[in-house]
């Protein structure tokens, strides 16, 4: 079987774009089979400004967000990406396969330099090289599948390239892997801004609903989701992107097809209305098991210790091997 791996940055409270567009496909689909790891890439964010005791504070968080969205322990790998050294081990030998003019046509280090050139500021260098790290994150577990959206297929791409190029210049080490993309509501976008993602990172909140806002900040958020100007609820993904954004998430929560349920409604505020309800239900389990995490930390701690450990197991042959093929001395 497939071995997927798939990680979550902890730069943000996880959202509804988290939920439908890859913590649900996870749970369902892709840790039943086999050898399913899920990791909180703490390392990355470093990669930014941040403050110390948020980034642990949300990698608690985010963990717990997975065990609660039906991450189980029994079936898949779940740790945390520090806990597990072989992650920046293999990142320098990425570093060492891979080229500058690659780390800088990278899409996000492209932009985030650009936004700091403006204010007359730099980014940090782990900005430009934690592409490598990405590849290291994938390749150390010979994954075959790495599940993510639109965005960060680049950076799927360039592992596969830095696997290919290793295996051809120091002999056969590394699993090729190849992106999957989950489908409808692969690509939650801003409520208030129907043509940019529903991003954790990002610091304004009323277009972004939270795995843990409660119900009524839910159905307020919904409420006032930025529709168009057109006349009744048409599909057009192009056209209208706040009454197509509403009714993919109408459909992902609530089934069926978004073309078929725009035909349901002859105004907006009937289908604001279902789509919120559709949410507050979907997320309610979540929150409630979450409620329950919280109450036990010593289980979510337990978790990321096994976790680590058979994730060290499944890393450190791979990696030394790594090392060994590039001309490394054995300890």
């Amino acid at each position: 079987m497939a071995r997927v791996f798939s990680g979550v940055k902890p730069t943000g409270h996880l959202t509804l774009g988290n939920y439908l567009g890859a913590m649900r496909q996870w749970a369902a689909v892709d840790q039943h089979r086999g050898g399913a790891l899920f990791c909180v890439v703490d390392l990355h964010a470093l990669t930014v400004e941040h403050d110390p005791a948020r980034v642990r504070r949300l990698s608690r968080q985010t963990a717990s967000l997975l065990l609660a969205a039906g991450l189980d322990p029994e079936l898949c790998t779940l740790f945390v990406q520090s806990h597990v050294d072989e992650h920046a081990r293999l990142s320098y030998l990425m570093e060492c396969v891979a080229t500058d003019g690659e780390m800088r046509r990278m899409i996000q280090y492209k932009e985030k330099a650009a936004r700091e050139r403006v204010r007359g500021g730099s980014v940090r260098l782990s900005l430009l090289t934690y592409p490598a790290l990405m590849a290291a994150d994938i390749l150390a577990y010979n994954a075959d599948e790495v599940p993510v959206g639109d965005d960060q297929t680049q950076h799927v791409e360039l592992a596969r390239d830095l696997a290919v190029r290793f295996n051809q210049r120091y002999g056969h080490t590394f699993v090729v892997p190849r992106a999957t993309r989950p489908g409808v509501a692969a690509r939650v976008m801003n409520l208030q801004e129907p043509t940019s993602k529903m991003g954790k990172s990002d610091d304004a909140g009323p277009g972004i609903v939270y795995l843990l806002d409660e119900p009524d900040a839910v159905r307020k958020k919904v409420m006032r989701a930025v529709t168009d100007s057109g006349e009744g609820v048409v599909y057009d993904r192009e056209g209208r992107p706040g009454v197509a954004n509403l009714l993919e998430v109408l459909a992902a929560c609530a089934g069926g097809e978004p073309e078929a349920l725009a035909g349901g409604y002859d105004s907006y505020g009937a289908l604001k209305k279902d789509v919120a309800e559709a949410v507050v239900e979907v997320l309610r389990p979540l929150r409630e098991r979450h409620r329950e995490l919280c109450a036990d930390p010593g289980y979510v701690e337990g978790v990321l210790r096994r976790g680590a450990a058979r994730a060290r197991d499944v890393a450190r042959p791979t990696v030394d091997a790594a090392y060994r093929a590039i001309g490394l001395l054995a300890p």
